[in-house]
């Protein structure tokens, strides 16, 4: 399994550019920010990338943590690491969860918790804060993150890879114990660096999203 441990700079957030939830501006200093790259056939079969990150006020950088998947044996061992990761969270004292169309990577990673009989339900812990529901509540049409960024001027390092080629790939390691090491070490950059680039939009977005539609928001 890949573990990569990334610090990332932003700019400072400022409380009254963040989205504010449940009369807190500051939400963002206790949060994560979460997304999943998984394969499902008929049902979910493993996470292909866990990416998770949390911002260091002191150092004003984004603590970005992933796992990716190398074999089928690390199907079970991202889901032990994951729950460690959501456990130290909470030691942390992050209580929200901020997510783009988070309920498909909840229902994912919740339904491989119990069929690998790991405790944990994501829910139980966290508040959930949804950035797409939000901007249909506000906006009342549907938008995907990548059309989100475009409206917060956030530009993609690198080309946008498909939901449909990453489960292809994500589909192969599960099954051929050999194919990640046949795989270009530029590929797997490719999708590390993709899912690093959704959760620090996470937080790019949501700490300026006053600034882009400058309206005072219900609880989520």
């Amino acid at each position: 399994m890949i573990e990569r441990l990334n610090d990332v700079g932003v700019e400072r957030p400022m409380t009254e550019s963040s989205l504010k939830v449940e009369d807190n501006n500051c939400v963002f200093e206790d949060a994560i920010f979460f997304d999943l790259e998984h394969y499902i056939y008929k049902k979910p079969i493993c996470i292909g990338v866990f990416g998770c990150c949390f911002y260091d006020h002191k150092n004003q950088i984004l603590k970005v943590t992933q796992y990716m998947i190398e074999n089928k044996k690390d199907v079970r061992d991202i889901l032990d690491l994951a729950r460690s990761y959501f456990e130290t969270m909470v030691e942390m004292g992050k209580k929200y969860i901020v997510t783009f169309s988070g309920n498909n990577d909840f229902t994912v990673i919740n339904y491989l918790f119990e069929k690998y009989n790991i405790e944990f339900n994501i829910k139980d812990y966290f508040i959930s804060i949804d950035l797409q529901k939000q901007y249909e509540k506000e906006m009342h049409k549907s938008i995907g993150l990548k059309a989100l960024e475009k409206e917060f001027g956030i530009n993609r390092e690198d080309k946008v890879i498909s939901g449909s080629n990453l489960a292809k790939t994500f589909s192969k390691i599960a099954k051929d114990s050999e194919y990640i090491k046949r795989m270009p070490e530029i590929k797997k950059e490719k999708i590390l660096l993709y899912n690093q680039q959704d959760v620090v939009s996470l937080f790019d977005i949501y700490t300026k999203w006053n600034d882009v539609f400058a309206s005072p928001v219900q609880n989520i």
